[in-house]
């Protein structure tokens, strides 16, 4: 499995493109903050680390892009309690 997650704003979305299928993180924006609404990973890719590359991806593109994150979406918000690292863009 490779590929890297991108930003598909015009879908409002990160996908990770995957050897027969694509995980994606759903988001709305409020005004520089992205809204992490939802996450899908094909049921293949299910147990395989798939939604955590993606959420890793998405944080990171975040970070980069020097905006903050809202978590509204529980795998998310799972993960980013497993990783304090991100807590500096984790805006309510």
């Amino acid at each position: 499995m490779d590929g890297i997650v991108v930003e598909r704003p015009e879908q409002n979305h990160f996908e990770l493109a995957l050897e027969g299928g694509t995980a994606i993180a759903a988001y709305r924006r409020d005004g520089e903050r992205i809204v992490l609404i939802h996450t899908e990973v094909p049921q293949q890719f299910a147990g395989q680390g798939v939604g955590s590359r993606l959420a890793k991806g998405v944080f990171d593109l975040i970070r980069a892009s020097g905006r903050k994150v809202v978590i509204r979406c529980s795998f998310m918000a799972g993960w980013a309690a497993r990783h304090p690292e991100y807590n500096d863009i984790i805006d309510g």
